[in-house]
């Protein structure tokens, strides 16, 4: 079947199989922030966003996501790079594998919620993990990024 989406502001029209899956469409293009971790809709570290709402690519089919646009870490350009800034500072990073899925959900939170809570921050989140971390640093860096960008 043919679709046909914008990637990052990229036209994409291509021929897929109907089973194809969202990620793996991404990552066939290079897309390559775009990570599998779990297999089960759980971790989040597939999120990209649809249309500027976050949905997790390794549960969408890439024929739903035609007619859309997409944007993924490499597109989310300089919103990404100052929310990393302060996770480097909060020391957040630990081995960055989870990262990309939660910038993204970062980025989305940010244009949805004004001035979200500690609670609502977490909610927003809690499809986010994290292996290697305890959630306290990234904590620090999410609240410092909204506080910051709200002045």
């Amino acid at each position: 079947m043919k679709i046909s989406l914008t990637v990052n502001g990229r036209k994409i029209q291509e021929d897929i199989q109907e089973s194809m899956l969202l990620i793996d469409f991404l990552r066939s293009h290079g897309y390559t922030s775009v990570k599998r971790g779990c297999e089960t809709s759980n971790c989040g570290l597939c999120t990209v966003l649809m249309d500027d709402h976050p949905i997790l690519s390794c549960s969408m089919l890439a024929a739903r996501a035609d007619g859309h646009s997409i944007v993924t870490l490499e597109g989310a350009g300089k919103e990404a790079e100052a929310f990393a800034e302060f996770m480097a500072k909060e020391g957040a990073e630990q081995c960055g594998f989870c990262s990309p899925g939660l910038i993204m959900n970062v980025i989305a939170m940010k244009k949805e919620l004004k001035n979200p809570t500690k609670e609502e921050i977490k909610q927003y989140l809690s499809g986010n993990l994290c292996r290697c971390s305890g959630y306290m640093s990234q904590m620090r860096a999410i609240e410092k990024y909204l506080q910051e960008e709200s002045v």
